[in-house]
């Protein structure tokens, strides 16, 4: 997943613009939602003087939030606008809407390359088809020989042809990675182009623009498509290539990530940018330099490989204080929990800092990390000891049940803490999974480790301790609805699933009578 790739041709190439890209100014905690926010026309003007280096036009959504102040800024920096009026179910705020984007197309007609009445409304189901017309030819109306259209995906325009006559070119929207039935990345650019054609077919005296398409760079899979930065750019390349062959105009979403998406569409939500969303914006693929979809793995191996000498290191720190000659397994467990610690370490903490969103997300992220770094290390020690994975019972029941052991009881937390969080998000996937990512790297770290000891040293015979009956039901009922829902292409959810079977299967041989005295 590491390894850097070179693509045949750039997907932002210097030597030739983009048609056009999707601009939204929102950074950080900026949110369009937030009453009374006005980006600043500094931040706006800055952004503008960097797309003006890779693109000849930018989209807009909206004329609110400060952005009725791009067509002037945008003439400065050499940019035309595809300029976007938000309409919805206030018909007051569409009439501002729409009155202000007249106004600017007006004043700005040498800028101002078409005016977009709407977006994904019919999606959304916030306005009729005859509603959203009557707002297009007012419009129209208005703003002189500047085109007017409508942008929605393209399944919509099929079921709102009447749409069609109000426009003077059909905006579609095509998503790959969004479809019913999601498209890999190496067949997004041709997924693009036969939707493309056949709503060509379907209208054919306009031409067919197609007003966002692209891919995300982070988030979890849906079946086999993969959110990734060297899968974006090469779905980004061979779109732009095929629209170079076959002479059709494509706007790309988007200019920037943004974050705040994130918390209506999840991680995937806020990744589709050329450009990175804070610090420098750094276009993510560069003309010329290898794509890695870890712009920081030479740092994680160095770490995995620290981390790796440090679960041996325990191994052994534990033998000076308790000589004695462990079998030859005892080592091998402690192999596979440094080597799986060493290289998922690396991953684990990435999606931590890309997929963690607010206070819920940053603890669960946290303690989901602490646990699997922790995991390794504490099994090394108790595998070196000669000791069971111990039971909830040993942590939380009657005294005469608990543990006199410090590693042990740090052992039964960090146990617990995996569980409750892996039930957590096995039941979010169950009930809510659109939006949700996959936690296979951490959780590998924090399972494995309990696998192999339960293996290793077998509890005794005894009862089967109920809180763990049920957390390990709750697991593996889970793990199979969740496979057949994300279906047999999702290698995420498969690996995963699988870590939930094996958490289900270490709970399920835990025994109350290893802790009598």
């Amino acid at each position: 997943m590491a390894t850097p790739i070179v693509l045949a041709r750039a997907p932002i190439d210097p030597s030739a613009k983009l048609e056009c890209v999707s601009y939204a100014p929102f950074r950080g905690g900026q949110n369009p939602l937030q009453p009374g926010l006005i980006i600043a026309p500094e931040q706006i003007a800055q952004d503008l003087a960097q797309l003006a280096k890779v693109t000849d036009c930018i989209r807009t959504y909206s004329v609110g939030n400060g952005l009725d102040q791009v067509p002037e800024l945008a003439q400065k920096a050499g940019l035309k606008v595809m300029l976007g009026i938000w309409i919805g179910t206030n018909r007051v705020d569409n009439r501002t809407q729409m009155e202000t984007a007249i106004g600017l197309a007006k004043k700005y007609p040498g800028v101002v390359s078409a005016v977009i009445v709407g977006n994904e409304v019919l999606l959304r189901g916030e306005m009729t088809a005859a509603d959203l017309t009557a707002n297009i030819r007012y419009v129209k109306s208005k703003v002189g020989a500047i085109q007017v259209t409508y942008a929605d995906v393209w399944e919509f325009w099929l079921k709102n042809r009447d749409v069609y006559d109000a426009v003077d070119f059909v905006t579609i929207h095509i998503l790959p990675y969004w479809e019913d039935f999601p498209i890999r990345a190496r067949h997004a650019a041709n997924h693009v182009d036969a939707i493309r054609k056949r709503m060509a077919v379907a209208f054919p005296n306009k031409e067919i623009l197609i007003g966002e398409t692209g891919w995300p760079s982070a988030g979890r899979m849906r079946e086999g498509a993969l959110p990734s930065r060297a899968n974006q750019a090469r779905v980004v390349s061979e779109i732009l290539q095929l629209a170079r062959q076959e002479k059709f105009r494509v706007n790309l979403i988007e200019a920037y990530d943004q974050p705040w998406k994130r918390m209506w569409e999840g991680t995937v939500g806020g990744h589709w940018g050329l450009f990175d969303a804070d610090g420098a914006r750094d276009l993510k693929y560069p003309a010329g330099e290898p794509i890695t979809n870890f712009p920081r793995a030479k740092i994680y191996a160095v770490a995995g490989m620290i981390f790796s000498a440090l679960v041996f290191g325990v191994a052994l720190l534990t033998l000076r204080r308790r000589p004695w000659s462990p079998h030859l397994s005892s080592w091998v467990t402690v192999a596979i929990c440094a080597t799986a610690g060493g290289a998922l370490l690396g991953v684990a903490y990435d999606k931590l800092i890309v997929e963690s969103l607010g206070l819920g997300g940053w603890t669960v992220g946290i303690l989901l990390f602490g646990a699997a770094v922790l995991s390794p290390l504490i099994v090394a020690n108790t595998v070196m000891y000669g000791r069971s994975l111990p039971t909830f019972m040993e942590l939380i029941g009657p005294r005469e049940y608990r543990t006199g052991s410090r590693m042990q009881t740090i052992l039964g937390i960090v146990l617990l803490i995996t569980t409750v969080l892996a039930t957590q998000t096995a039941l979010g996937f169950v009930f809510d999974p659109r939006y949700r990512d996959f936690q296979f790297a951490a959780l590998t770290m924090a399972v494995v480790p309990f696998v192999l000891l339960t293996a290793l040293n077998r509890p005794a015979k005894g009862t089967r301790p109920i809180t763990e009956s049920v957390f390990a039901g709750a697991l593996a009922l889970s793990a199979i609805y969740i496979g057949f829902n994300e279906g047999p292409a999702n290698w995420q959810s498969l690996w995963t699933c699988g870590l939930y079977l094996l958490l289900a299967l270490t709970l399920s041989r835990a025994r109350v009578a290893q802790t009598q005295e």
